[in-house]
């Protein structure tokens, strides 16, 4: 975190909420606790920037790369990449070049496709 720790903005603070109940693998929706730690979960309870949970900041949190840059003070736009099937944004774990294993399936058979339909014509 750079700067010193400030208060969270409510669209923050509801952003966390969101991402903590909907995305948070370590969340009991059910006992509304941290599973790890058997108690209420930290981050919902977060009211300043600094300190997180570590499971959230690297796990959860890079899922919204703004809310992400606005509490580290990390901005990892540059390293997101845009999917040329779904045009969806993701941060790459390597070179993949497609958000995931559905989109790297459909641009491998149209470009089978394509490649037939080429040879065909070339034939014909």
């Amino acid at each position: 975190m750079t700067g010193p720790p400030r208060e969270l903005t409510r669209s923050e603070r509801a952003a966390i909420r969101r991402l903590v109940t909907g995305l948070c693998a370590n969340y009991d929706e059910r006992e509304k606790l941290c599973l790890p730690l058997d108690c209420p979960c930290y981050m919902l309870h977060k009211w300043w920037t600094g300190g997180l949970c570590r499971y959230f900041e690297l796990s959860v949190l890079p899922v919204e790369p703004a809310l992400e840059a606005a509490l580290t003070g990390n901005d990892t736009s540059q390293r997101q990449k845009k999917c040329p099937v779904c045009g969806k944004l993701y941060l790459p774990t390597t070179s993949q070049a497609y958000c995931s294993d559905a989109c790297r399936t459909w641009a491998r058979r149209d470009a089978d496709k394509k490649r037939k339909r080429r040879i065909r014509q070339h034939k014909g």
